[in-house]
This record gives C-alpha cells, structure tokens and sequence, in this order.
C-alpha cells in the first residue's frame, strides 16, 4: 500500500443491510466429503500437525500460553494449548524457559515447533494483543478473535500485526479465526495477517478478516521473494482497504474467498508472484486484481470468479488492474486436492462457516455447511475441556498424609502443613496470587499423580507447574484444580508453583500417588 487510507466504517455500517447472494452450487474438482482437518498449502512439505500427540492443557492468560510453552521438555515438545477469556496486555507477561522465548505483550510463538493454539468454551479474544510466529514450525491456530492490534498510540504489540509470521516460518495452519481492526495506518494499525522473510506453506481458511487498512502481505518488499506456497479459501475480507493480500514472489492459491468492500485494491500480485484465484466472489469492491503500485509485473490464473458491482480504473503507470474483464497470463500447478464451491454461493457457505465461534463448520464441496468429522485427528474439540476441577481422590495411598510440607511463601494465617493433613476445612494461601508450595520426604517417593483440592471460597488458579525439586524438571502444567497425571518421578520433593491466578488460591490438599 504506497500511503494511509483511513477504512470506511461509516460504509460497512450503510452497506450493513445488503444480503449476500446465493445460488446453485457448482464442484469444478473432484468432490469429497470435508473432515474439517488441515487443507491447503500446510498440508505440504512433511504436513501440519501442531500439538497432536502432546499435552493438552487450558490457559486464560497471555502468561499461562507462555507458560505452558516454557514448560515442555524441549521447544519441540508437542503440546495443545486451549485458551478461554480474553488475553490482554494486563495478563500477559513474559516467561523464561529453555522450551521457549517469550515476551511481554505479545503471543510470542518463537524458535518452537509442534504447537496447537485453539480457543474452547465461551471463545478466546486476543485483545489489543497481537500473535507473533518467528523462525517456527509446525502450528495450528484455530478458533480464536485477535482485534486491533497497534503499531503505534497504546498500547502497541507485535508491529501492528494482528498474527505476523517472519524468518524460516514453516507450516502453519490459521482456521476459523477472527481477525479485525477498527481503521488504517493513521489509526495506528498495520496488517491483520502478514508473512516475510521465508515463509512457506501457510493455510488461512474458514475466517474473518475485516475493519483495516491493510489485509495482509507475504513479503516485505521486492527484494524479498522467498515466501510463497500459501492457501487462502473460504475467508470473508470485509471493508479492507488494500493487500487482500499483496504477494511477492512466491505462489499463493485464493479459492472460495469473499472479497467485499475492497475499497482501494484487492489481491496485488507483484514482483513475479503467481496466484491461482478460483471460484471467488467479488462484490461491491474496486480492483479487486492486478498489479498495483509497482512498475514489477505479477502473474494470475482466474476460474469461475463473481465479480458483483466491482469497478476498476484505467490502466496507467505502475496501476495495472486485471480488470475489467480478468483473463488469466500464467498457469499454476496445484500439488494438493481441493474441493470448489460454485462461486454464486460463496457469500453463503462462507458467512456460515468463516470466525471464530462458528463451530469449526466447514464446506462439503455442494455449499453445504457442516460440522467437523469427529473421528479428525486435528486440534482438541474445543467443547471438550480438560481440567477436570476438583475429584474424589484417585485410587490408592494418598502420600503427602504423614509426609513435611514448605513452601516460598504463605498468606497471614495460613500453613504449609494444611496442605498435607488430610482435612479439606484448612488451607495455605500464598501471600498475593501466587506463590509454591510442596510436599516432601525423607527419602526418594516414587510420585505420577497428583491432586489439588481448593477449599471454599478460593481464587482460581490461572497457571502452574509441578516441579521435580530435587531436579527442576517440569513434570505436568495447566490451569485450575483437579487430578494430573504424568510420568512416574523418583523425589524426595514435589513442588506445585502457581504462576498466575485470579484471586488469591486456598489450597486446602495437596494429594500425591503413586499411580
């Protein structure tokens, strides 16, 4: 985009009573059943599979996402992370750990791989909060809001970037998400979804991207044209101003799309990119192709697109829209298959299924919605929580009866012994919402289960970790109460760290078994 256009949200709200069009559904491809697995690009190049396999733990804090990164054994360590409440500046800290590196008021996804990020319950909302990809691989983000993000005012994260991916980025799948602004770069804010600096095999379906100046960009400038093989299908771009995206170099596949209100440009391909752009819909926008801004030429295959009331201007200097009658100047192999939904009913199939909150709906190929296949070996189904709260103690010997309790610190009244007395009516408290405390033996307990009672009236645990102390290996991590299992350890002492917490915790029992 070569200056600041200010988005027209004054006529999002007047268009707001237009309906999309619908129509007869029209497969151009092969047809199959959709299982609501990863599509696209990512599933290239050795595939993506994020955190399947590994832990699955909850965090409702920017903190606890960091903290359960930094608490794998390696940077490789699968894991899924489910994130419910609204992550903010206010609860999002950094975290140090030789599994990860991290940092203060952003998401920062840094030198890790095998990492699954998807919002469950009431829905995740990264607020003013952006999601940073950086020398990565093999991630899933799915089913969360990231909104207005800034590069400048305050507070600022992540360079404006909503989720920004640079530097040897590889395989990452982005679905069902919500992405949105609330103006341009004189606002402060910069593109919702961006790649630079070798990043490959990047899916974005089923999602939202609306409300900005600047839709997203693979590639910062001409000279960087090492990023390329994304997929962009079934997405809504809604009243964005330009890069929808912008592609240099590369190859990049937009099938099943709705562009609507592009209000000064729409895809720029450039600088000898190539884009396939298949059964789309265009409407009530303005060049929504060509090469703009630029006197280096791109390149595009067109099939089965709807353009619907798009106008587009002469061709002059380094303006060169495809328009107004697109006709293709390259061809572009697809090494993946692909289902398409007849373009007239794209406003339709995409407004069912595309955000955050959508139940992770997709299309079977006829523009009929549908949920998920649930034998999908993808991300955790987010109804699906996995901190259980507090249980009836696990079978066998409760270990912590009899055995000596410390702790870093305790609340005005409170004890570390209460944690190991067997009665749930005492408890410790830190002193503020976070704290440690641990149970402990004479010599070496065998421990691979653990159970935390929180008596009435407690704050909730946000975040914590179960120590080897006598190590400091990480042996378990998540958020809230219940029962946690992990591998047998030999200790003489078991340390629970609360992290983060809202309120202050009453831990009334710290329980410990064998099995």
């Amino acid at each position: 985009m070569r200056r600041a256009v200010a988005v027209r949200l004054s006529a999002l709200l007047a268009a707001g009573a237009l309906t999309a069009a619908t129509g007869v559904a029209l497969s151009t491809t092969t047809a199959s059943a959709a299982s609501g697995g990863v599509t696209g690009y990512a599933t290239q190049n050795g595939g993506t599979t994020g955190g399947a396999g590994g832990q699955t733990v909850r965090a409702t804090t920017g903190t606890a996402i960091h903290q359960a990164l930094c608490s794998r054994a390696s940077s490789s360590t699968p894991i899924t992370i489910q994130v419910e409440g609204t992550i903010n500046h206010g609860n999002t800290a950094k975290v140090s750990g030789s599994s990860c590196n991290t940092a203060a008021g952003v998401i920062e996804l840094k030198q890790i791989s095998n990492v699954t990020i998807v919002g469950v319950g009431n829905g995740a909302v990264f607020d003013q909060l952006g999601i940073h990809i950086r020398e990565s691989r093999n991630i899933i983000i799915q089913n969360v809001t990231v909104r207005n993000v800034k590069k400048s005012g305050s507070p600022t994260s992540n360079g404006g970037d909503a989720i920004g991916m640079e530097s040897d980025v590889r395989n990452v799948w982005v679905d069902h998400v919500t992405l949105e602004a609330s103006g341009g770069e004189s606002e402060g804010y910069d593109g919702l979804f961006d790649m630079k600096d070798n990043t490959q095999y990047v899916t974005l379906s089923y999602s939202v991207l609306r409300n900005s100046g600047c839709g997203g960009l693979i590639g910062s400038s001409e000279s960087d044209t090492s990023n390329g093989y994304v997929t962009f299908h079934h997405n809504l771009y809604e009243n964005i101003d330009s890069r929808a995206p912008l592609l240099r170099g590369g190859i990049a596949h937009m099938y099943n799309n709705h562009y609507k209100r592009l209000n000064e440009s729409g895809i720029n391909s450039r600088a000898g990119a190539r884009a396939k752009v298949d059964n789309n819909y265009f409407e009530d926008s303005k060049d929504v192709l060509g090469t703009f801004y630029t006197d280096a030429a791109g390149y595009w295959q067109v099939s089965g697109n709807v353009f619907d009331n798009v106008t587009w201007s002469s061709r002059s200097g380094d303006h060169n829209p495809a328009g107004p009658n697109p006709t293709s100047n390259t061809s572009v192999s697809i090494p993946y298959g692909f289902t398409l939904d007849g373009a007239n009913c794209v406003p339709n199939v995409v407004a069912q299924t595309a955000g955050a909150g959508k139940g992770l709906k997709v299309s079977d190929g006829s523009c009929t919605p549908q949920s998920p296949d649930p034998t999908d070996p993808g991300p955790t189904d987010p109804g699906e929580p996995t901190d259980p709260g507090p249980t009836d103690p696990p079978a066998g010997t409760n270990l912590s009866l009899g055995a000596g309790a410390d702790g870093s610190s305790k609340a005005s009244g409170t004890s570390y012994g209460n944690v190991v007395d067997g009665n749930t009516g005492t408890y410790w408290s830190p002193s503020g919402s976070t704290g440690s405390v641990s149970v402990k033996w004479g010599s070496a307990t065998t421990v691979s289960k653990v159970n935390i009672r929180l008596a009435s009236g407690s704050g909730t645990i946000g975040a914590y970790r179960l120590l080897n102390h006598d190590t400091g290996a990480v042996l378990a991590s998540g958020s809230g109460a219940g029962t946690v299992s992990f591998s047998p350890a030999s200790l003489k002492k078991i340390t629970l760290e609360i992290t983060n917490a809202s309120g202050t915790p009453r831990v009334a029992e710290f329980e410990t078994y064998a099995s």
